[in-house]
């Protein structure tokens, strides 16, 4: 059989399975078949062509948060949620809320009774769908985009009722947080996480917009690896196929990306999850997202201008802010100053150190502190990790230091006491806070006046760059423990006195961390980052004899006092490898079991290659400026890991767990 169009036809059985299966879609479609579905694709494609934008779709043209008065006398079509109404007699007022924002609609009694009847029994979080004509407000409301402008609404569908939700969806919501995690759904509805989330996905566009433009390229990596040592406990997932075998899920894609570059890759990158099983805090979750970075053929600069350029971009493109150049500052200089690996430069205060300021003093606990000895190198900020103030650094020589609050003349008794509470705490451990006021009138008031004349604590200030109305604050301990305590006293002080402005920015690099730290608990050698980081040409020399003052071709980049990347260059000669490995005490047995397909890699013509990782989730955080990760993740864990509404983790039937041959032993 040949039709007209000169196409063979079905015959025999085929054309009457292919009768059949027509005559089943024509009942299925109804009365006019395929017709009747063309009628109805067509009206729907005019109503939405009628003023269409990249958002309109089968139940609206436009969003909530588009229109503006040169849409005046225009018809459209709205879709969202009911957020709040308001009945003034002849008229009633509903606020349509969508992802995009929110518009007024507008029902009059007098010539719509029917409808606006209807709209008043609309309750909160009912799904809407409304109809109508576009025209300019009486009173405009100047807090919304949309407040010149209100719809006329001439027909009006409920797209779905809703039950009283448990918290309002304003932005200064009733619900506590808790509540909130129960109900995320209706949480993301809610405009501040809703402008984070929005502020999340502008950054991880501006990042592939920046790293494709440098020619990485987007890998991805397994989420079922080795359990290796990173530093944080592995979540565990058993196999069922091997029983009483368990994949690792990452940590961080660590090994894998080093893999890529000996395969050739050159530039890597991804977005991808990570997972610690660790105490949580609240810039921490168990899993986590991070920009995961590598390069091929580079030493530390080319690595560092590559991310800083990336910074840069998504500053400019993300908040219109442009980054000035980074600072490089050495890790030993950055605990000398500021007490810290993560300085907050936003403000002042850096620490003074003062032990030969107060050489030869009598007063018996800054001698005490003299006498443990005190370097030059420690009133510096010496290159050596062990002088730097590191853990290992707490049982260190003595150091008298200070910083200058400014401004701080006539803090009262109660607000010292407080400050000297602070820096005894068990955590810093310093024994009390010396203070010397210098006041507006010149004078000199200070807690060891005993011991010191006025112009010996004026010419100590003066060398600290105090001046009249300020406030010296000191501390004498071990080494660590004094940069320790002031370290988070300057930030204790920049809380209480507001030095931080408003969009002000720190950004910098900390470079030249040490590679080795001294485990508190046994006193051996363990990795301040992980195992892979370069050790730095100048300090071979220490491997054997003083491995604790090697440094590392590591480096973190730090945001308003924030960890927000970590990176180093990487070991790629086999030799180097195993030295490192020979210092964390690894058998060779060890470094097989855990490490042996790195080192096969390493012997075929490894390149030189470094990178580092964005934490995600915390520097959106401090762009959004939120206090805390979960306020930028779509569906978070609280404190205790637990995953409020999904319930999770759960016990699982006994069933799954005999699949895989584990039983579950809880700890008494």
């Amino acid at each position: 059989m040949v039709h007209r169009s000169g196409k063979q036809g079905r015959s025999g059985k085929q054309g009457r399975s292919g009768r059949k299966a027509g005559r089943q879609r024509q009942r299925q479609e109804g009365p006019g078949g395929t017709r009747c579905a063309d009628r109805q694709r067509k009206a729907r494609n005019f109503a939405v062509a009628k003023f269409a934008t990249m958002y309109a779709t089968h139940y609206r043209t436009n969003t909530c948060g588009e229109l503006r008065e040169a849409d005046a006398g225009k018809e459209v079509t709205l879709a969202g949620w009911m957020h709040r109404s308001r009945d003034l007699g002849g008229m009633t007022f509903v606020d349509l809320r969508d992802r995009f924002g929110i518009t007024q609609l507008a029902f009059n009694m007098s010539s719509e009774a029917e409808l606006c009847g209807r709209a008043r029994k609309l309750g909160r979080e009912f799904a809407v769908q409304a109809t109508g004509v576009v025209q300019v407000r009486e009173s405009r409301n100047k807090e919304l985009a949309t407040g010149a402008i209100e719809l006329v609404v001439t027909k009006m569908e409920v797209l779905n009722t809703s039950a009283l939700p448990p918290f309002t969806m304003e932005d200064e919501t009733d619900g506590g947080e808790e509540l909130r995690m129960k109900y995320r759904y209706l949480d993301l509805r809610r405009a501040p996480l809703r402008k984070s989330l929005e502020l999340r996905a502008k950054t991880v566009r501006a990042v592939r917009e920046y790293l494709d433009g440098q020619g990485f390229w987007e890998i991805e990596t397994p989420n079922l690896i080795k359990s290796t040592p990173e530093g944080a406990r592995d979540f565990l997932v058993p196999s069922r196929m091997q029983p009483g075998s368990f994949y690792a899920l990452p940590q961080s894609p660590q090994i894998l990306k080093q893999l890529l570059m000996m395969g050739g890759m050159d530039r890597y990158y991804q977005i991808v999850k990570c997972y610690r099983d660790e105490d949580f805090r609240g810039d921490r979750q168990p899993e986590f997202s991070q920009i995961d970075c590598e390069m091929a053929f580079v030493a530390q600069d080319d690595v560092l201008d590559m991310f800083e350029g990336m910074t840069r971009h998504v500053f400019q493109r993300v908040l219109d802010y442009n980054l000035p150049p980074m600072q490089r500052l050495p890790y030993a200089e950055a605990i000398a100053r500021y007490g810290s690996d993560k300085p907050d430069l936003r403000f002042g205060a850096e620490i003074h150190a003062l032990n030969e300021a107060f050489a030869g003093t009598d007063f018996a606990v800054f001698k005490q502190v003299l006498e443990r000895g005190g370097s030059s190198a420690q009133e510096s900020g010496g290159s050596s990790a062990q002088e730097s103030g590191g853990s290992s650094a707490l049982q260190g020589p003595g150091l008298i230091a200070g910083i200058v609050a400014k401004g701080c003349a006539e803090y009262s008794r109660k607000q010292l006491d407080e400050l000297t509470d602070f820096v005894k705490a068990p955590h810093r451990g310093a024994g009390g806070l010396v203070y010397v006021k210098w006041a507006a009138d010149g004078s000199i008031k200070s807690s060891v006046d005993k011991f010191f004349s006025a112009d010996q604590l004026r010419e100590v200030a003066t060398g600290m760059g105090a001046k009249p109305g300020d406030l010296l604050l000191l501390v004498a301990a071990k080494t660590g423990i004094t940069r320790k305590a002031l370290g988070d006293l300057r930030l204790e002080l920049a809380r209480r006195e507001n030095w931080i402005k408003p969009g002000d920015w720190s950004v910098l690099w900390i470079v030249d961390f040490p590679l080795f730290e001294k485990d508190p608990d046994t006193g051996e050698a363990i990795f301040v980052h992980h195992p892979f980081c370069s050790p730095h040409p100048e300090d071979l020399a220490y491997f054997d004899s003083d491995p604790l003052r090697c440094r590392a071709l590591t480096y973190d980049m730090v945001m308003n006092g924030n960890e927000i990347v970590s990176g180093s260059i990487r070991i790629h000669q086999p030799e180097v490898q195993n030295r490192v490995f020979d210092v964390l005490g690894f058998s060779q047995a060890q470094k097989q079991e855990q490490f042996g397909f790195l080192l096969d890699a390493l012997k075929f013509g490894a390149p030189p290659h470094g990178g580092c990782a964005f934490g995600l989730d915390r520097w959106v955080m401090l762009m959004a400026g939120q206090d805390t990760i979960r306020d930028v993740i779509a569906f978070p864990k609280n404190n205790a890991g637990r995953d409020l509404m999904m319930d999770a983790p759960a016990i699982v039937d006994q069933k799954q767990l005999d699949e895989l041959s584990i039983a579950v032993k809880l700890k008494r």
